[in-house]
């Protein structure tokens, strides 16, 4: 009896989910916002005026689909090649120096300074 008793509750019973959007049905929330308020009241000399201040709590339609507003992000290239230009300036020379031989010295090593201390701003993130 106990059996059937809870297999018939469990089988009738259809879960309630309370502001839910279901699809081909209406559904309304209330929101509420709270708005600080001013008034100034003026006065006389013997009676000097005052500003008196209050919160309202105001009714405002809910939106589910509320899209966030957020400020555009410039992008700052901030990337400094320093340390790259001179680990590569140094190790392009230093391959220039062992490939060239005799008077191609002369030339190789600038250009592989130039070459390498490109190529390691490249590989810093510059």
């Amino acid at each position: 009896m106990r059996l059937a008793l809870a297999a018939a509750l469990l089988l009738s019973s259809t879960p309630v989910v309370a502001d839910e959007y279901q699809a081909g049905y209406s559904s309304s929330k209330t929101c509420y916002r709270s708005e600080y308020r001013e008034e100034y009241i003026p006065g006389i000399e013997s009676d000097p005026g005052y500003v008196r201040s209050w919160k309202e709590t105001i009714e405002v339609p809910c939106d589910r689909n509320r899209a966030t507003i957020t400020t555009p992000r410039r992008t700052v290239d901030d990337n400094d090649c320093s340390d790259g230009k001179i680990a590569g300036g140094i190790l392009g020379g230093g391959l220039a120096a062992a490939v060239s031989r005799g008077d191609g010295r002369w030339w190789a090593i600038p250009l592989g300074i130039v070459a390498g201390s490109h190529i390691g701003c490249d590989a810093a993130g510059g």
